[in-house]
């Protein structure tokens, strides 16, 4: 008996050009060095950009990011910053896509602060009361020769989610060599390019951030109410249990 011929969906790929995408590479390598995340970053982009939807990069090692907590630290003494120009990049995008490497099982210092300057941030509100990034979408992507991929993106996907970005369902993809000293993803023979369990996740992080991106955008983003911090300063309570009224 012949074997039933697989078959495959072939209904038309939704159209994503009204989406923009903007990954920040959190490696501690400056251009022109070859970054080996950036390796794994330039095949999500690749997909995103079959969609239809416009991508950039941001190498954040290679900006004047100062330490702080304020989005704009030369108003704190801070002789420059740059923050204030990639805050302004970030928030034109739908989709933000933190990646970066792990170090000793944890995440770059430079993802940390970036994440730190995204939060220094976080008081700014949208013109609907909300925090300002309501309404967008993010991702995580990881390399390394270590472990520490799942536990990297759980803190830059709690952090995300915590600002108020939106998490698709699987919003995280990476790779790993062998544990100790070893070729890293771009290097010859690594086998990370060709890695199917990676490049499946890659594909699917990179779909779920447009399609849940396409969905707020498209939507309206998140519905405003029970979540303005304007209205809660002053005085709604959203149907919260009054205390003071039993």
């Amino acid at each position: 008996m012949a074997d039933t011929p697989q078959t495959f969906d072939t209904a038309q790929p939704p159209d994503y050009g009204d989406l923009t995408a903007v990954y920040v590479n959190c490696t501690l390598k400056r251009s022109p060095e070859t970054s080996n995340t950036e390796g794994l970053i330039d095949k999500s982009r690749a997909v995103m950009a079959a969609a239809g939807a416009r991508t950039s990069l941001i190498r954040a090692v290679d900006h004047d990011i100062a330490t702080g907590v304020w989005p704009d630290m030369t108003e704190h003494g801070w002789e420059s910053d740059q923050w204030p120009v990639l805050y302004s990049q970030i928030m034109d995008a739908d989709i933000l896509v933190l990646c970066g490497p792990v170090w000793l099982g944890d995440n770059s210092s430079v993802m940390k602060r970036v994440i730190e300057r995204l939060y220094a941030c976080s008081s700014i509100l949208n013109d609907q009361g909300q925090y300002a990034f309501y309404g967008r979408v993010g991702g995580a992507l990881i390399t390394g020769n270590e472990d520490g991929v799942k536990h990297c993106a759980m803190n830059i996907l709690y952090s995300l989610q915590h600002l108020g970005y939106a998490i698709p369902p699987q919003a995280d993809a990476g790779w790993m060599g062998e544990a100790g000293p070893g070729p890293s993803y771009l290097d010859p023979g690594s086998g990370g390019p060709e890695n199917d369990f990676t490049n499946r996740n890659t594909a699917f992080m990179s779909w779920n951030l447009m399609h849940l991106a396409a969905l707020l955008k498209r939507g309206g983003g998140i519905p405003a109410h029970g979540n303005q911090r304007s209205l809660w300063d002053a005085g709604c309570r959203f149907d919260f249990p009054n205390p003071e009224h039993r």
